[in-house]
């Protein structure tokens, strides 16, 4: 009974949603634009609530910079594109809560346990280097440390800086429609802060040429929060077919924007 009154409450409150927007999209005004913050006001605490626990930013200004990426989704939502709005709008959301924090990337926090693999990946990759008078490859250097190669990349490559736009679009999986690139970043990742500023459609055209396989595992690990041993199962290959993937991926990418 609870979960059908709970269906209830969710379908009037998305009808309500829409009806407004439908009527703003008709006839913009501030009042009804306000009527529309206030309703979905739930979606920014949210978000802002999830940031505050990873950054120094205080939950209110995370709430003020989400508050205006909800206006910003409520000027660019199309009732007749048959999205939900909140799907539409934790993006722009959580997109301004990652420019913000690109812009101040001194407060981004940096787990201190990928920190510390790292410091201990370096000193062991520089003793196998003189043991064995050869760059070690990273599956020795995660055996000498003990630990899977898949959290050994996930320490190594969490401080590394990847020139990729927030701003580019890329395809859905069934190639309807595009969405940008930083507004679905995850926000449990610090990987999610790597990506930088490049040109939308460079990458965009970029995304494009990759292999059908290689793209969704880009998206699966960058914009659905998925690890690497999740994405694995969903495409049915090794957790290291998905390291290689996703590295060679991001390498195809920056050879396609360089050229």
């Amino acid at each position: 009974m609870s979960d059908a009154i709970t269906l209830s409450s969710s379908t009037q409150f998305h009808n309500q949603t829409l009806a407004l927007l439908v009527a703003y999209q008709q006839a913009p005004s501030v009042r009804l634009r306000n009527r529309i913050v206030e309703l979905n006001m739930g979606l920014v605490r949210r978000v802002a609530h999830r940031f505050s626990q990873r950054t120094p930013v205080p939950y209110e200004d995370l709430q003020q910079l989400g508050s205006l990426g909800l206006i910003r989704a409520i000027e660019r939502f199309n009732p007749q594109h048959g999205c939900a709005f909140s799907s539409f709008a934790i993006p722009y959301i959580r997109g301004e809560m990652l420019h913000y924090l690109r812009d101040h990337s001194h407060l981004i926090r940096i787990p201190r346990r990928w920190q510390s693999l790292q410091r201990q990946g370096h000193r062991i990759q520089e003793q196998l280097t003189t043991q064995l008078g050869r760059t070690p490859t990273h599956l020795e250097i995660a055996a000498h440390m003990g630990i899977e190669p898949e959290m050994w990349e996930e320490a190594r490559t969490s401080l590394q800086q990847t020139p990729l736009s927030l701003d580019a679009t890329v395809p859905s999986p069934q190639g309807e429609s595009l969405s940008t690139l930083g507004e679905q970043l995850p926000d449990q990742k610090d990987l999610d802060l790597q990506l930088a500023e490049l040109e939308r459609m460079q990458l965009q055209r970029a995304l494009t040429q990759l292999e059908q396989q290689t793209c969704q595992i880009l998206k699966a690990i960058f914009l659905e929060d998925q690890t690497r041993k999740q994405a694995a199962a969903f495409l049915g290959v090794s957790p290291m077919t998905i390291t290689r993937r996703v590295q060679r991926g991001i390498s195809q990418l920056q050879g396609l924007l360089q050229s």
